[in-house]
């Protein structure tokens, strides 16, 4: 026990701001060149290692949570997490790309790009609710990847949270600034800086750089306090979407419904993909449960609750849109604000502007306090330095994630347009959800040293069955979307995947709360999420990829070596105290 409390002291005395080489490369294979030399020798062997490793509950729960030297206030309940999930969802996709995809890509069917998009959301919400209550920790779809697919997924999902949570924030801040040169009543792009740089790279937007790191400082500064900031804004917020649902049928049109489809269906499903990116912020609930009170009671409500207000909002509110406005005539910038000026509500104008800035600032509040938990866990794990894991003792909360993450969006908003933005953080948020979907498959199907080893092959091959079927699906739709040849061939292999998969006996049943109808729920989210990544565009599966090599680049010369000596450490401390067990059980009577 002394050892224990003399370790709790030496952390106490340490200071929060430090900054010596062993605060960001602890670990065994950087502590000379030697050392480097030898762990990149070693790669192959590595790799393996962490491709088969898996993390458990008890794990991410107690012994990663210790990397952070100070713990998180619990401080949180279900109203706090319902009005975050309003904060960090509504806002951002409405306000931001509803204009957009109606005008380029869906026309009125906007409203049903809305319902397919909520429909695979609340999916997902599901599996994130059944984990998050499960294994209540800051990391969110990190840990449940580490835990039930292993150090390798979850570092390639790290990588795409990372760059959502970037690139997210950098695309609400941009548009933030839109709906502020609109309140302004001033010419759109006339408060950003214009430069000779290539186009969607050449509007400077400095506004959006001081939005970022408000809501930034406001997060570090204390969780409950943002809170109630949050629940402010939001209930204003929603007032403000109240009157435009109300005001908006009052000025309805019903003659710009038609024609109601004129991109098509495949219109429909590629506006889908974007817009998906309206439901993502729900993920930083998930990422709260360290800091909640009573996470199997307060998660399961927050989560639920607020999605399934918010999925009916959305539909209204891009229905709305569409009978207010000619699509051809909607404004891609300043939807809204705009439809009102349009229907001779002028004054209307400035309030919707006033809500949208409002509900982006919500947006941005929690995401700042949501990103920077994923990020704290993710160092936790050694997948980045463990310097952005710690924890301040007096505000318990990660000032260094925050700012990891606060830093990078600014430099990326600071150059880079919505619409260069959107299409990426779409692939990298529709991958992280269909990842979950296996997830909870594998926890749900799967428990190490207890499922037979033909059950676990069945399991595997009827993964594979899923996933290529819907794979095939997807790919089938971009090639000859009026075909059916295709889906004769493919819909009936994945019944069969999901079937073979119902026949299966299920070895873990979820404590508190769990996701229902399983496996078909979460075989129709891997569906719907990979049919929604192939409706979109080459260009970004282009970017996906480059980021997703330089991260494969950035694992295998410092990620794979530091969670390597970062878990044989922790085996190391396991053999070691089993071994102290034993001394003391042969000493005894």
């Amino acid at each position: 026990m002394s050892s224990i409390g003399d370790m709790s002291d030496e952390i106490q005395h340490k200071s929060y701001w430090r900054f010596s080489k062993q605060d960001f490369l602890p670990e065994e294979s950087f502590q000379s060149w030697g050392n480097y030399r030898s762990a990149l020798s070693e790669t192959c062997f590595r790799f393996k290692d962490r491709l088969i490793s898996r993390s458990d509950d008890v794990n991410e729960i107690g012994e990663l949570r210790k990397q952070s030297e100070n713990e998180m206030k619990r401080c949180l309940t279900w109203w706090d997490l319902t009005w975050f999930g309003f904060g960090s969802v509504v806002g951002a996709g409405i306000f931001v790309l509803t204009g957009q995809e109606a005008h380029e890509h869906a026309g009125p069917a906007i409203v049903l790009s809305y319902v397919a998009s909520g429909v695979s959301a609340m999916l997902s919400v599901f599996c994130y609710t059944e984990f998050a209550v499960e294994v209540p920790v800051a990391g969110g779809s990190f840990a449940y990847l580490r835990i039930e697919l292993g150090d390798f997924v979850a570092f390639i999902t790290a990588g795409n949270i990372l760059l959502e949570s970037i690139v997210g924030s950098a695309a609400v801040a941009r548009a933030w600034t839109s709906y502020f040169t609109n309140l302004l009543n001033r010419p759109s792009n006339s408060l950003r800086i214009h430069t000779n740089l290539a186009e969607g790279f050449n509007l400077l937007d400095p506004i959006a750089v001081g939005v970022l790191v408000i809501a930034a400082t406001i997060a570090i500064i204390s969780t409950r306090k943002t809170s109630l900031i949050n629940w402010i804004a939001t209930a204003l917020n929603t007032a403000v979407i109240l009157f435009v649902i109300i005001a908006g049928f009052a000025h309805a049109n019903t003659s710009n419904l038609k024609p109601f489809l004129p991109f098509g269906a495949k219109g429909i499903f590629q506006a889908a993909a974007i817009v998906y990116f309206a439901y993502g912020g729900f993920d930083n609930i998930a990422t709260m449960a360290e800091e909640t009170k009573n996470p199997s009671r307060d998660i399961p409500i927050g989560l639920l609750g607020s999605m399934s207000i918010i999925t009916v909002i959305y539909c209204l509110m891009a229905l709305t849109l569409s009978m207010m406005q000619k699509y051809t005539e909607i404004d891609k910038g300043a939807a809204y604000s705009v439809a009102f000026q349009s229907v001779g509500m002028n004054w209307a104008r400035y309030l919707v502007a006033l809500g949208a800035l409002k509900g982006m600032t919500t947006v941005l509040l929690v995401g700042a306090l949501g990103q920077a938990r994923y990020t704290t866990h993710i160092a936790r794990a050694h997948m980045i330095p463990p310097w952005f894991a710690l924890v301040h003792p007096k505000t318990g909360t990660p000032i260094n994630a925050t700012l990891l993450i606060t830093i990078s969006s600014a430099l990326i908003a600071f150059f880079s347009s919505l619409d260069v933005l959107a299409s990426l953080l779409s692939v990298s948020t529709l991958f992280i959800f269909m990842m979950m979907a296996v997830a909870l498959l594998v926890r749900r199907y799967h428990v190490r040293q207890i499922t037979p080893k033909t059950n676990l092959l069945k399991l595997a091959l009827f993964l594979l069955i899923i996933i290529s079927s819907s794979m095939g699906t997807s790919a089938y739709w971009g090639l000859n979307p009026n075909g059916w040849v295709g889906y004769a061939v493919t819909i009936p292999f994945w019944f069969l995947g999901t079937i073979g998969l119902s026949m299966l006996p299920q070895q873990r049943e979820p404590k508190v709360w769990g996701v229902p109808l399983v496996p078909w729920l979460p075989s129709l989210s891997i569906a719907i999420n990979i049919f929604l990544m192939g409706s979109l565009g080459a260009e970004a599966f282009e970017r996906f990829g480059i980021c997703t090599v330089v991260m494969l680049i950035y694992y295998v010369f410092f990620g794979l070596h530091a969670t390597y000596d970062m878990a044989h450490l922790h085996r190391k401390a396991q053999s070691t105290e089993v071994n102290k067990e034993d001394m003391i059980g042969r000493k005894g009577p």
